[in-house]
């Protein structure tokens, strides 16, 4: 799986920082979504799904390879 975010999109809430905080940061100058593990082990999958499907600006994604 691949994480992707788009910053056009990301409004800033930080929700995914919550879900799954060791893949998704937050650049504050900018006020958008950092992903910080493009591609995290399997193990995350439920988490970052999770923070995908909460985030209110619909700024993530999942990628399959």
């Amino acid at each position: 799986m691949r994480v992707v975010a788009d910053t056009t999109l990301c409004q800033g809430h930080q929700l995914c920082q919550g879900e799954a905080p060791d893949v998704f940061g937050f650049d504050e100058d900018k006020d958008v979504v950092v992903v910080l593990d493009e591609r995290p082990d399997e193990s995350r999958r439920k988490d970052v799904a999770t923070a995908v499907r909460y985030c209110p600006a619909f700024a993530l994604s999942i990628e399959e390879d």
